[in-house]
Formats: structure tokens, C-alpha cells, sequence
């Protein structure tokens, strides 16, 4: 003790006191890390949440209904903002609530729009009357010739197809045919599953 202390009677610190001034500051550090950490949480999903909701849409393939085009277990991208501001255009890839069970996402090609008249007859798709089949350069193979079908696309919705034709689950088959346009979620623009082959999707 000094004699300045010693003097003045100020007492020196124990070495308990010191080592509970440090544990209370370490406890309070840990605190403010753990806060900064929840902070940190709380903003990226929230984040998260936005962009699901109002700017992309993410899902896995699960079959070969869009071979080659997209392959089974690839995962996509779509932007909700691409039919915020427009509709949605024949050949698109699009992301939509299936209309047998909206609970469940389906990715598929749109081929007939509003008030579009469909033929499909010889494995090929006939547009409003046309002579001349539609062009779908992305079809993995040609359509196996069935029975004729014919379609009608009531206003304000959509027909889809998978560009694995033989092998798709699609329009021609459902229940409820037609996709409503406001069950459709998000154009489909880019692959980011797997890694080497991440890219544009069309």
C-alpha cells in the first residue's frame, strides 16, 4: 500500500474484487456479442423473407417432365416480380400452384395463352386454327402420336406443358387444366443446381 493511501485510508482493491470486475465485464461482452449475433439473425431472415415472398422463387425439380431443358433434382430460380409488371408470354418456364392440389409448385412450359385455341393431333401442337405446328425447338424428343385432344383456354388462363413431352405430367392429363393467373408464382430464369451447370434456364 502506498503512503499516499496509507494516509488518505483508501482502500486497495482484493484480488476477488478485481477478478469479479473482470467476470462482469466479460459476462456483459458476451452479452452484447450474443445480442449482435441475434441482431444479425433476426435482419438476414427477415431478408429472407421478403425476397421469398415478393422477389424470387426457389424449387427443386423432382422428375423428368422438363428434360433436357431442366433435369430431375436441379434447382431454380424464378423472379415474382417478372408477372408483377407483365403477363406472362408463351414459352416461358413458369412456377405455379398446381390447380389439382394448389398446394403443391409445378414448373412448366406455357404454351397456350388467354382465348388460345390448342390441337395436339400426329405429336404435334396446333395453334388457333394454324396449319403449321408450333416451333419448340427445346423438346427433348419428338411427342409419340395419341389420340387427338383439343383445348379451349378460358380468359385469364394458361396451358402447360413439360418439355420432356413423352414422359410429362402436364395440362393434357389434370383434373382442373387450366392455370389460373394469379395461382401463376414466378418465370423461371436461372439454374443454381448443380454448380457446373448454373445458369440462364429458357
Amino acid at each position: 500500500m502506498s503512503s499516499e493511501n496509507r494516509r488518505l485510508g483508501s482502500p486497495v482493491p482484493h484480488k476477488e474484487e478485481k477478478k469479479s470486475r473482470k467476470k462482469k465485464d466479460n459476462d456483459s461482452s458476451l452479452r452484447a456479442e450474443i445480442l449482435s449475433w441475434v441482431q444479425i439473425l433476426l435482419t438476414a431472415a427477415c431478408i429472407a423473407f421478403v425476397l421469398n415472398t415478393f422477389i424470387i422463387a426457389n424449387s427443386r425439380i423432382p422428375s423428368g417432365s422438363m428434360e433436357n431443358t431442366i433435369m430431375t433434382n436441379d434447382r431454380v430460380i424464378g423472379s415474382r416480380l417478372t408477372y408483377r409488371f407483365s403477363d406472362p408470354q408463351r414459352g416461358d418456364i413458369a412456377i405455379f400452384h398446381f390447380p389439382d392440389d394448389e398446394s403443391i409448385y409445378y414448373v412448366k412450359r406455357i404454351i397456350g395463352l388467354p382465348g388460345d385455341v390448342i390441337d395436339i393431333k400426329d405429336g404435334a401442337v396446333y395453334l388457333n386454327g394454324s396449319d403449321t405446328p408450333l416451333e419448340e425447338p427445346y423438346l427433348r424428343e419428338p411427342m409419340l402420336p395419341e389420340d387427338d385432344l383439343h383445348f379451349e383456354v378460358p380468359e385469364d388462363s394458361y396451358f402447360m406443358m413439360g418439355d420432356n413431352r413423352n414422359f410429362s405430367f402436364d395440362a393434357r392429363y389434370w383434373t382442373n387444366t387450366f392455370v389460373k393467373r394469379d395461382k401463376i408464382i414466378a418465370k423461371v430464369l436461372v439454374r443454381y443446381w448443380p454448380l457446373n451447370k448454373m445458369g440462364t434456364v429458357q
